[in-house]
């Protein structure tokens, strides 16, 4: 009998796709889950429809992060090609031309708050947790952690959260800057879809090539960075018929219609 797939997707109207992360009960990010979401990041990233996504946990959780049980029976020379397989998907979320939304219900620890921190932005429930609890079990973060979260939240007070392995509420997170936004608890995907759909329904290219500049323009010094940003507006937007469309639009004073082109 075939294994039921960990990760779901479904498609919205502008664009939109919800990939959702089932491995009950706190969907622990197995080697099979990770599997699926590589599966379906790929299927994304060669559809040049998708103009946003929005990623969740089925259930109650997020993630709570690697399936421990799971890594006790592996062989753990193996364990450096785990990490470096998960890194390259992870690096392949944070890449995806379209923004991706991270909707954080219930847990988002270890794995599963590094899975987040590959989105571009996280809208986390009320009742929600988040940490990086590795060090309690005699493991560090691996899956990105050590080097997104200091670029989030910054460096001492991701060191504090590495260090001592302790979580954070959803209003903790907000104040940090770890998340973008709290709603009641059970409201979060419908918030993080609401986004989307708002995201989705901006010209399609400019958003694109504004996501490509923040992350190949950051690593750089200011000089550099605004030569990126300068040739992706020329490359990506300045001749797009998205712009001439978007210029008309507010002419006539009614929306623009963007077909991503």
């Amino acid at each position: 009998m075939a294994e039921a797939e960990k990760v779901g997707r479904k498609s919205e109207e502008d664009g939109v796709e919800v990939l959702i992360l089932k491995n009950p009960p706190v969907n622990a990010l197995s080697t099979s889950l990770l599997s699926d979401l590589d599966a379906r990041v790929r299927e994304l990233a060669s559809d040049p429809k998708v103009r946003a996504v929005v990623l969740t946990g089925d259930g109650q959780y997020f993630s709570a992060g690697a399936d421990l049980k799971e890594m006790a029976t592996l062989d753990l020379k193996g364990a450096p090609e785990l990490i470096r397989r998960t890194h390259e998907l992870f690096g392949r979320i944070a890449g995806l031309n379209a923004p991706v939304v991270a909707a954080v219900n219930g847990l988002a620890l270890g794995g599963g708050l590094e899975l987040a921190l590959s989105c571009d932005v996280r809208i986390a429930g009320e009742s929600a947790k988040l940490g990086a609890p590795e060090v309690n079990y005699g493991l560090m973060p691996a899956y990105g952690g050590t080097q997104r979260l200091p670029r989030l939240i910054g460096v001492a007070k991701a060191k504090e959260l590495i260090f001592t392995g302790a979580m954070v509420s959803a209003a903790e997170a907000l104040k940090i800057g770890l998340v973008n936004k709290t709603v009641p608890a059970g409201q979060e995907l419908r918030a993080a879809r609401d986004l989307a759909h708002t995201i989705a329904q901006k010209a399609p290219k400019a958003v694109q090539a504004s996501k490509r500049a923040i992350a190949e323009g950051l690593p750089r010094s200011l000089s550099e960075g605004l030569e990126v940003e300068t040739r992706l507006f020329e490359s990506e937007v300045l001749s797009s018929e998205d712009l001439a469309e978007g210029i008309v639009a507010f002419a006539e004073r009614r929306p623009p219609k963007f077909k991503g082109a």
